[in-house]
C-alpha cells in the first residue's frame, strides 16, 4: 500500500512549473522529441515530478522511437495506475502515479521483451535522480 499524496489544484500551480502543471495535473502532453529525458541514456531512476516517487529505472528503459521515453515496465505495479482514456478520439491506457494521480503518459501493447508493454511517459512528468 502506498501512502497517498494529495494537494489542492492551487498548491500544485504554486509547486510545479507550468509545463510539469499542464501535463501531470491537466492532462497535458509535451511534443515529441523535446522533453528532457526523452534520449536520456544516464543509469537511475525516474521520479514523479510532483511527488518525487520512484516510478521507473533506466534499465527497463529503451528507445521505441516515439520521440518519448519509453519503458517496458514500471518500478512497481502498485505505483502506477490506469484508467481509460477516449481523448482525441481514440482509445487509450492513461498512466497516473498512484500516489499523487499526476498524468504520467500512457501504455501500449507494441513494447519489447519481456513484457510487451511501452509506457510511454512525458518528461515533464519525471525526475531523473543518477545512480551513484
Amino acid at each position: 500500500m502506498v501512502k497517498r499524496v494529495e494537494k489542492s489544484d492551487t498548491q500544485w500551480q504554486q509547486q510545479l512549473d507550468e509545463q510539469t502543471y499542464s501535463v501531470c495535473r491537466l492532462g497535458g502532453t509535451e511534443p515529441a522529441f523535446t522533453g528532457e529525458y526523452w534520449d536520456n541514456k544516464a543509469s537511475g531512476r525516474y521520479h514523479c515530478a510532483c511527488c518525487d516517487t520512484p516510478l521507473f529505472t533506466s534499465d527497463t528503459k529503451y528507445d521505441s522511437g516515439s520521440g518519448w521515453p519509453s519503458f517496458f515496465q514500471p518500478l512497481a505495479a502498485e505505483l502506477i495506475a490506469e484508467r481509460r482514456d477516449t481523448s482525441h478520439g481514440m482509445v487509450r491506457t492513461e498512466v497516473l502515479c498512484a500516489v499523487c494521480d499526476a498524468h504520467l503518459g500512457h501504455v501500449f501493447p507494441d513494447g519489447p521483451r519481456p513484457t510487451g508493454l511501452r509506457y510511454c511517459i512525458n518528461s515533464a512528468s519525471l525526475q531523473f535522480h543518477p545512480s551513484e
